[in-house]
């Protein structure tokens, strides 16, 4: 049986670079974003997040592709900071907006600072291989490279550009 949204611990969503901007049109004002990584290897992420409006939130994330293993815990925000000095790469800086898609959210995250001016969208689907009608703003579908993960790129930078500076 292949996993499903409602299942404990597994996030499946599937990642794009953008086409265009008319997403802008329907899109909420963002959510200013800024983690780091307390461990990044193969088929494992430690990241915390810090989020404007919301508890600051320690993941762990298992696996690779469209369906990973997800663990989300709340970490008071002093906690939070103080990890900072532990980071693995440099801080990863964004404003995320939410796009209503039919049933569906896409999440498209606005990169700042060292991964600008890289703009990437991300659906989480409710089941693997859920049929999604892609906008004409959705281009290149970049799921399967490793190169797109915030992991990766708090680590190496853009993909299409220069490594960031620390």
């Amino acid at each position: 049986m292949r996993p499903t949204l409602d299942a404990m611990g597994i996030e499946i969503e599937r990642k794009f670079l953008l086409a265009g901007d008319a997403w802008r049109r329907h899109a909420d004002a963002g959510t200013r974003v800024r983690q780091f990584y307390l461990a990044i290897r193969e088929g494992l992420t430690v990241r915390v997040r810090l989020r404007e409006g919301r508890k600051p939130m320690i993941t762990i994330k298992t696996g690779a592709g469209d369906a990973r293993g997800e663990y989300e815990y709340e970490v008071p925000e002093a906690d939070a900071r103080e990890l900072e000095a532990a980071r693995v790469g440099f801080v990863v800086e964004k404003r995320r907006h939410l796009v209503p898609l039919g049933d569906l959210t896409v999440e498209v995250d606005v990169f700042e600072g060292a991964l600008s001016p890289l703009v990437m969208a991300e659906i989480e689907l409710p089941a693997v291989g859920h049929a999604v009608d892609l906008p004409d703003w959705i281009g290149r579908e970049v799921t399967d490279d490793p190169r797109y993960t915030n992991a990766a790129m708090a680590l190496n930078g853009r993909p299409d550009g220069d490594a960031p500076q620390r």
